[in-house]
């Protein structure tokens, strides 16, 4: 903590270009690997059946897992819904089974393995269309909020500022989807929530950096634009550190100890975390300095003959 309290002096902006180029790197991976390779879409977007079963004492999900990837299930995904002896089994859509005898397979086995006193709650059906829309209904979503981010930042800071700041929100949503296509992690709802919070969250991270750079230009007389962001930038680190590290510690427990149903939330809102606590220092402010922002772009506009209406 010690060392946090110290006011550090990094040239954070000497790296600008070597970041810019990691960052185009990263960008080019992604979008090749999303447009080559696509997402691993869960049932949520592609259709698929949904099983919900009751089990008379607690379930054994690994065991679950086992019998159905040996009955020819190894997509199947299996979790607890409410309580240990409530399972919840999604199934993709298969070609060579009608969605009636997919279930009635997989009910079947369940029974096997689990006794006759098992429960069948219920049997969904999730259509192509519904996942379809979904799709569309979930891109639109993170236009719409990119759109209102650009509004509220204009308003709020100066469309320099507006613009670095949408910058980095694509550059940490396209980075987080890539790493989701590059590894072939399965990308359902839960983990566009996750997206949508990661915007969220490097949004602020942002906001607390262009807020201190914008009074250190009207208060700091000498100064460049670059040693002025390089101030405020430092001036918020320990902030920074602080705020990511407890974020990270939340999200690395869910990872390991949350179980299969929140595995990709928490893995998309770690890779979130991670790059828009970069995007932040790097891509947000290296966007705004390429767009010329100076001192007078802060300065109160001063009107017409009021220097006349001052004078006794």
């Amino acid at each position: 903590m010690e060392l946090l309290k110290k006011q550090t002096n990094i040239d954070f902006m000497r790296q600008r270009k070597l970041a810019l180029i990691f960052s185009g790197v990263l960008l080019l991976v992604s979008l090749v690997s999303v447009g080559v390779r696509g997402l691993n879409y869960g049932i949520d977007f592609t259709g698929g059946t949904l099983i919900e079963v009751g089990y008379p004492q607690s379930a054994d999900l690994g065991q679950v897992r086992i019998d159905l990837a040996a009955a020819g299930f190894p997509e199947a995904t299996v979790q607890y819904f409410g309580t240990t002896r409530d399972v919840l089994v999604r199934l993709a859509p298969r070609d060579d089974l009608s969605k009636a005898e997919l279930s009635s397979n997989v009910l079947r086995l369940l029974r096997k393995n689990g006794g006759d006193d098992m429960q069948l709650r219920r049997v969904e059906f999730v259509g192509p269309q519904v996942g379809e829309e979904l799709t569309e209904q979930g891109g639109l979503a993170m236009l719409i909020a990119l759109g209102a981010i650009l509004i509220y930042v204009s308003l709020r800071f100066q469309w320099k500022f507006s613009l670095g700041a949408v910058a980095a929100l694509f550059h940490d949503v396209i980075v987080t989807i890539g790493f989701f296509s590059v590894l072939g992690l399965e990308f359902d709802l839960t983990v566009l929530a996750a997206v949508l919070a990661v915007i969220g969250y490097s949004l602020n991270d942002t906001i607390v950096v262009f807020d201190r750079v914008r009074e250190n230009f009207r208060t700091m007389r000498k100064g460049t634009a670059v040693q002025i962001f390089n101030a405020s930038l430092n001036q918020t680190l320990s902030r920074t550190i602080i705020t990511s590290l407890t974020t990270l510690l939340v999200l690395v427990a869910l990872f390991f100890l949350g179980g299969e149903l929140i595995h990709e939330f928490a893995t998309a809102l770690i890779v979130g975390v991670v790059i828009g606590t970069y995007s932040s220092i790097y891509v947000a402010s290296t966007s705004a300095l390429a767009l010329g922002v100076i001192k007078a772009d802060f300065m109160p506009v001063q009107k017409e003959g009021s220097e006349a209406d001052a004078r006794p």
